[in-house]
């Protein structure tokens, strides 16, 4: 277990600069939510102030508050509130605003309404296209239980991406997800969304909480199998001291290696790696931004998504 200090390579470029402070106001103006603030990203100011592009951020759906209480997650629990029937038409008004051309959507896990949320999904997804057919959409989803038909609700609103998180090794998915998780039902909603569609899978997977390395590996291997595209690992970082404590550090160069291991030896398309990388991070998305987009192939994306990412 750390007893330690932050290593140096953790540390993190506080947020400023105009583009920082628009998409802050917009959001603010529009009553919207983001994950970048409410889990505490570190990558919120590069995101926001968009080094490499327009800059981008993570609209989280649904509200401020999750009917689940993962042990590594910032996002407050419990008191839901009922849905804000106008957040998609918000929601797709702010990227026009925010002049974004790649959107990520996520949200909160909503157990507590009759579709978990997944109708409110599409609606976001739809609104947003039909005011941009050219903006791509990325959304990462619950497990919606694992009931296929509303993982199909999302995947019939034809986003350009289904991300979705096992977060962690099978063996420790207790002490760190919510106990309506599952490592199994995470993978059947990955492999759902490749069966019945054509749209590009992602995933994501934590580091330093406890796990081997076998079990990395092990993870990874049953996320390609599930058909997942691209993965991104980073460190975890404890956001409290009532939540999860950091178990190990876990070295850049480590990061480099899994990285090489998901891309030449496992097959994903794109792997982000590297200690401060989170779900939704701006290197995988201007990978799918130039595969999709410009009609890159996958080494040329790659090339170009990690020359931009490091600038």
């Amino acid at each position: 277990m750390s007893r330690t200090g932050k290593p140096e390579w953790l540390k993190m470029r506080p947020p400023s600069g105009e583009r920082f402070t628009d998409i802050k106001e917009t959001l603010r103006e529009r009553d919207l939510n983001t994950v970048c603030e409410e889990a505490n990203c570190p990558n919120l100011g590069d995101c926001w102030s968009g080094r490499n592009g327009p800059g981008t951020a993570t609209f989280m759906l649904m509200g401020e508050r999750c009917s689940r209480g993962c042990n590594f997650c910032d996002v407050e629990t419990g008191g839901m509130e009922p849905l804000d029937p106008k957040e998609p038409q918000q929601v797709a008004a702010a990227v026009a605003d925010i002049g974004l051309d790649y959107v990520v959507l996520t949200s909160v896990d909503r157990d507590d309404l009759p579709d978990q949320g997944a109708g409110h999904f599409a609606e976001t997804i739809r609104e947003i296209k039909d005011r941009d057919p050219g903006i791509l959409v990325e959304v990462l989803i619950p497990d919606f239980q694992g009931e296929e038909r509303l993982v199909r609700k999302i995947i019939d609103a034809d986003p350009d991406v289904i991300a979705h998180n096992v977060e962690t090794v099978q063996r420790l998915q207790r002490p760190v997800r919510d106990r309506r998780a599952s490592y199994e039902q995470s993978l059947s909603v990955l492999r759902q969304v490749h069966r019945e569609s054509d749209i590009y899978t992602k995933s994501s997977l934590m580091l330093g909480v406890g796990e081997y390395a076998h079990e990395v590996y092990r993870t990874l291997a049953d996320l390609r199998a599930a058909g997942v595209d691209v993965v991104t690992l980073g460190q975890y970082l404890r956001p409290s001291l009532s939540h999860l404590e950091v178990d190990e550090y876990v070295h850049p160069d480590a990061f480099d290696t899994w990285q090489r291991v998901a891309e030449e030896e496992l097959g994903f398309l794109y792997c982000a790696s590297g200690p401060m990388v989170r779900s939704s991070y701006r290197a995988g998305e201007l990978f799918v931004d130039a595969l999709l987009q410009d009609g890159k192939s996958v080494a040329q994306a790659r090339r170009e998504a990690r020359a931009k990412a490091d600038q």
